[in-house]
Parts: structure tokens; C-alpha cells; sequence
């Protein structure tokens, strides 16, 4: 890679969204024993090496997921994770996201930063037209974060994915690239 050229697929003014690398495994499963008690009991990141690299690889290699790294541009620290899951391709081009801020940046706008990025992304390099998120109801945090990058809430789905130990209800929030484009839009 030239000396100038960026690390990142695309940059915001405070964070860069590159994809994820085995390399990255220490800081990752650092961060995420750190967010234990945010993260907790909606998401269940990696802690260890192995558990890592087993979920770096499925990110890394297989073609209906995607991996992004949301990382602060000052000093280039792991702010946050963000996967496309389930991508389809042909009629549907969609995929469904998946996202962690770590403790450190939580409640910094660096998540949502993140999630701009990576939708517009999505939206252009990887051609896909829907996204969407599913979200247990009691996740403010996470509903308020779809909200405001302009997903629309579509739905609701009952005993929806399982969850640390049972099957969880869920609401459904999407976005189209109609949603984004055109004058006055984000």
C-alpha cells in the first residue's frame, strides 16, 4: 500500500470503516471484555483468541457476510464492529446488520458515524438496495442508533433469534437506497 493512500474503505470526520483482520484479534477481544457489561445481554462478541479467529474467518471468508471495523482517526482504535449478515444477492440485494460500540466510544457518535459510512458503503461498492436491523425491544440503545440513521421501523417478530439461552422477540428496521438518495436526504 502506498505510504498515502488510506487504511480505511471509507472515512467520516472521526472514524474510518476498514475491514476486519485476524491481526486486529488482540485489541478486539480486549475491547470486548472490557464492553462486557454494555454489551450484555443483547450481543456476545469474541473474548478469546480462538473464539476470534473462528468469527474473523466466517466475516473474512464467506461471501454472504461482510466485517467492518469502525476505528477513531486520531489514533486508529477500535471504536466498534459492524457486519452484514445474510447477504443475498440477484432480486433481493440485501443484508441484515449486526453492530457493537465498545465501552471507550459509547456515546460518543462514533457508532452512528460508523453506521453511515458502512450503509453508504452497502449502498455503493457492495450494490446492495436493502439493509436491516433486527433489535430486541429493550435495547434503547441500539433502537435509538437505527432511528437515527434513518431506518424505518417495519415490524415486530416474536420469539425471533436466539439469544443468550432462549428465543427473543424482535423489532424489524430497514432501509432502502430510495431512503437515502434525492434532495434532502441524508
Amino acid at each position: 500500500m502506498p505510504h498515502n493512500a488510506s487504511r480505511y474503505l471509507v472515512e467520516g470526520p472521526r472514524v474510518g470503516v476498514r475491514h476486519f483482520t485476524y491481526e486486529d484479534g488482540a485489541e478486539f477481544t480486549a475491547r470486548a471484555r472490557e464492553s462486557r457489561d454494555l454489551h450484555r445481554p443483547w450481543l456476545f462478541p469474541p473474548e478469546g483468541a480462538s473464539a476470534y479467529t473462528a468469527y474473523a474467518g466466517r466475516l473474512i471468508e464467506d461471501p454472504s457476510k461482510a466485517g467492518f471495523l469502525v476505528c477513531e482517526k486520531d489514533d486508529g482504535a477500535v471504536a466498534g464492529f459492524i457486519n452484514i449478515n445474510n447477504i443475498v444477492e440477484g432480486g433481493f440485494q440485501s443484508g441484515a446488520l449486526g453492530y457493537g460500540a465498545f465501552a471507550h466510544a459509547a456515546g460518543r457518535g462514533l457508532m452512528r458515524e460508523g453506521l453511515d459510512l458502512v450503509v453508504r458503503y452497502a449502498f455503493g461498492p457492495m450494490r446492495l438496495h436493502r439493509l436491516e436491523i433486527n433489535v430486541q425491544p429493550a435495547n434503547a440503545p441500539s433502537i435509538a442508533l437505527a432511528r437515527g440513521c434513518g431506518f424505518r421501523l417495519e415490524g415486530f417478530s416474536p420469539k425471533m433469534l436466539f439469544v443468550d439461552g432462549a428465543w427473543r422477540d424482535h423489532q424489524r428496521w430497514a432501509i432502502t437506497t430510495e431512503m437515502i438518495e434525492g434532495p434532502g436526504r441524508r
